[in-house]
């Protein structure tokens, strides 16, 4: 069974990150989120859950206008052949959430680390992250550092790769 929004915070507290939670109507998209730009100002993301042709999942983690060529993209995040989209379910069994609502926090519940988690290094010169905290009527601001130390805290060791053009 997932976590849930209170057991990842209660996670973060517990290894001292801290975090800002605001909630807002429910965010499927991009476009979305990007109306709500004078409530939430920051550097926010949007997530990729990639797979390769021999079952590697994968999730990239970029600024929400960053463009990432999937035909290509397999070379710089070693992927066996060209990348593809990541079933629904798959989403739902490795990282507990749903489509709409991708996220790094998801690492949480990917307790057997079948995920590779890949942040493009464009998104890592801000100091603050903003992202969907295992659901999609919050945002959550965490501080970079923070961001990679949550990663570890779950067994991920994230990889800082440009993927985006």
């Amino acid at each position: 069974m997932p976590l849930t929004f209170e057991q990842l915070i209660d996670f973060l507290d517990r290894h001292e990150i801290k975090t800002n939670t605001v909630s807002h109507p429910p965010l499927l998209t991009v476009a979305d989120s990007q109306k709500l730009r004078g409530e939430i100002p920051g550097g926010h993301t949007k997530n990729l859950f990639l797979k390769d042709k021999k079952g590697a999942r994968f999730l990239i983690t970029l600024e929400e206008d960053a463009i990432v060529d999937l035909k290509t993209v397999h070379g710089p995040i070693g992927a066996s052949g060209r990348v593809s989209f990541g079933s629904a379910e798959n989403l739902r069994d490795l990282l507990g959430v749903i489509p709409g609502a991708v996220t790094p926090f998801g690492l949480i519940n990917d307790t057997n680390c079948a995920v590779t988690m890949i942040f493009d290094e464009l998104l890592m010169r801000h100091e603050i992250i903003k992202a969907h905290p295992l659901v999609n009527t919050m945002t959550t601001s965490i501080g970079r550092e923070d961001l990679l130390a949550f990663a570890r805290l779950t067994g991920h060791e994230p990889r800082v790769l440009k993927v985006s053009t």
